[in-house]
């Protein structure tokens, strides 16, 4: 524990120093935990000793992912879908179940899982994760509805696609196992909960019993959360689903709420994830990869390559995305946090094939960090269209931009 501890903590402070470093070249903080991690595991060093048994690591990757379908939640309120939701709409609506179709098809094919294991495999691997495409979502020269789709798609997928990661789950564990009534019924406590807390929080709030003051307003969202968490584990009510549907509460009936929140729930979840992903990189080593075999690296390729690319083509036909606009969201489909942890839940249910199911899911997950963690920043140059016009021009632009003596060009966040 003190060893993990103190490689968070030297790795952590290796991140700051080194951030604003990242956010202009290919480097990434979210890669240095995972490779920090490997380095540090049993594989290489020893330094870090777990195995994927350990209950730290399964206690971490839940807290961990509690926190990040928490927030994402906030980014699914009713406006916020509203204001602009054909192009995300398109992508979850259309991409993410063709992904999830192409992928299980890879899977049966190419490595010989069965089709429930296929279905499952994909299930955990289909949500994407913003992180890993930082430079891309977070450039103000990037057009803003690709932004927004990016961010909007990343944060609701995850929540989107947990019931079918559960459904999957207790199909592959057999038909003695499976009890479709008892998982019903976790689902829906946990959605119950999740809208009823928070609603009744904020309800309360606003009754002239109660007032919050600025500085105590941040942390009514982080009581709400740790109250879902806690009466998910008293209920046995499904605790992400539960997170999810939170989120979405305090962001559609506590708008203020969510705003107070955004910052510093953003950062405590980053936190976990970082440490998530130095957990999982310490569970990795070069035998572990190779146990994947070639036939599970040829699926790791052909996920990242062919099966979101191929989903979100057809989603996105006549969609009025430009060439370079729709090739950045075929290609921005990272594999990030929330399959680390749906790929452990597999690993801890004891399913058939669930340690072959893992490390093909590992070997992925590695090649998405790697790849579209160093690839962001150079797709994000791409529109930037400042090096293919003179200097002088590029000022003359911006003197018109300041002086209004022409309108400067507008884009609509959810435009053709």
């Amino acid at each position: 524990m003190t060893a993990l501890l103190t490689a968070f903590a030297g790795l952590l402070l290796l991140a700051v120093l080194v951030s604003s470093l990242a956010n202009r070249t290919i480097l990434s903080t979210a890669a240095l935990f995972l490779v920090g991690g490997f380095v540090l595991g049993d594989g290489v060093t020893g330094v870090v000793s777990l195995k994927p048994g350990d209950s730290m690591v399964g206690t971490l990757a839940e807290l961990a992912l509690f926190a990040v379908l928490f927030t994402d939640g906030m980014h699914a309120g009713w406006a916020d879908l509203r204001s602009a939701w054909r192009l995300p709409g398109r992508a979850l609506g259309w991409g993410l179940p063709l992904t999830l179709v192409v992928t299980a098809v890879m899977a049966h094919y190419v490595v010989g899982l069965n089709w429930v294991q296929s279905l499952l495999i994909a299930a955990v691997l289909t949500p994407t994760d913003p992180v890993f495409a930082a430079a891309l979502v977070g450039n103000d020269r990037v057009p803003p509805r690709l932004r927004h789709l990016l961010n909007v798609e990343s944060g609701v997928n995850d929540g989107l696609i947990l019931p079918f990661v559960v459904l999957f789950l207790a199909i592959a564990q057999g038909s003695h196992d499976l009890h479709l009534g008892e998982l019903g019924s976790e689902l829906a406590v946990g959605l119950l909960i999740g809208v009823a807390v928070p609603w009744a929080a904020i309800m309360l709030e606003r009754t002239r019993l109660f007032a919050i003051s600025a500085k105590y307003e941040p942390l009514n969202a982080v009581a709400i959360g740790l109250l879902v968490l806690a009466l998910g584990k008293a209920t046995h009510g499904n605790l992400f689903l539960a997170a999810f549907a939170a989120g979405i509460t305090i962001a559609t009936i506590g708008d203020q709420h969510r705003r107070a929140f955004e910052e510093f729930g953003e950062l405590v979840a980053e936190l976990l994830k970082l440490a998530a992903l130095l957990v999982f990189g310490a569970l990795l080593s070069l035998a572990f990869l190779g146990d994947a075999g070639w036939a599970g690296w040829v699926f790791a390729v052909l996920s990242l390559v062919v099966a979101r690319p191929v989903a979100i083509w057809l989603s996105f036909l006549r969609s009025g995305l430009t060439a370079r606009e729709q090739a950045a969201v075929m290609w921005f489909g990272p594999k990030g946090f929330a399959s680390v942890v749906y790929g452990l839940l597999v690993l801890e249910s004891g399913v058939p094939n669930a340690d072959k199911i893992f490390h093909l899911v590992a070997v992925t997950i590695v090649l998405s960090i790697l790849a579209h963690s160093s690839t962001d920043i150079v797709v994000a140059r791409g529109f930037d269209d400042e090096h293919e016009v003179p200097a002088w021009f590029g000022k003359s632009r911006a003197l018109v931009r300041r002086t209004g003596k022409a309108d400067a060009p507008t884009t609509d966040g959810d435009s053709p």
